[in-house]
């Protein structure tokens, strides 16, 4: 039976993506080859408690939402997370995945929604973005940039243009927290009539940087 290194299962609120505020089962998995600058869930990199996904869908179940997501970490390191997420989707749950974009998202099962990053250079992880993921990625999808400064998003806003980003899905842009005022990020994208989504994640503005919220 599939067992993975889960660190936590909580019910939240969804704070990003286009299912933004909607009530969600969260599955963090253990485990990331990533070390983002500004990386906020640096405590699900070690440890997590092993468990199978019968389990996994029992902890779910407790909370009678239709919304789950698969997060980390970086959750594709897994190499069960696969058949965990087709097993959420064969359950009915409206399933997503949030990824790197550092690793190979082709076998994702296609009614999986996908949110993938694109590392901008004040991630620190730059050279580790897998650029052959966004052929697979369709209208259900989103891409999103983690902006930490003017660079970061003079580099995402060439990124943007080159790789015809708005062509492919619906693309994010976040201000990182602390490092970078939202309102600079707002107005940058104003001014360039970018064809992006300003996104600030609605569970920090309700409930900081606690754990499970």
């Amino acid at each position: 039976m599939s067992r993975l290194r889960v660190t936590e299962i909580f019910h939240s609120l969804q704070g990003e993506s286009r299912s933004v505020g909607w009530p969600t089962v969260f599955v963090r998995l253990a485990g990331c080859p990533l070390r983002c600058e500004y990386c906020d869930t640096a405590y699900a990199f070690k440890g997590g408690e092993w468990m199978d996904v019968q389990e996994i869908h029992q902890q779910i179940g407790i909370y009678g939402c239709r919304h789950v997501t698969v997060t980390g970490g970086e959750p594709l390191a897994q190499k069960e997370a696969w058949p965990l997420l087709v097993s959420l989707c064969d359950a009915g749950y409206e399933t997503s995945v949030e990824t790197s974009g550092s690793l190979d998202i082709s076998a994702i099962d296609p009614r999986v929604s996908i949110v993938m990053d694109i590392k901008t250079p004040g991630s620190g992880e730059v050279e580790k973005n897998r650029w052959e993921n966004l052929s697979l990625l369709s209208e259900k999808d989103q891409i999103k940039l983690v902006i930490a400064h003017r660079e970061d998003y003079e580099w995402a806003r060439k990124q943007l243009q080159d790789r015809q980003l708005a062509e492919i899905t619906e693309v994010l842009f976040s201000p990182v927290q602390g490092q970078l005022a939202p309102v600079d990020l707002a107005d940058w994208i104003l001014q360039d009539c970018l064809p992006v989504r300003f996104q600030l994640q609605l569970h920090k503005i309700l409930w900081g940087d606690q754990p499970g919220r």
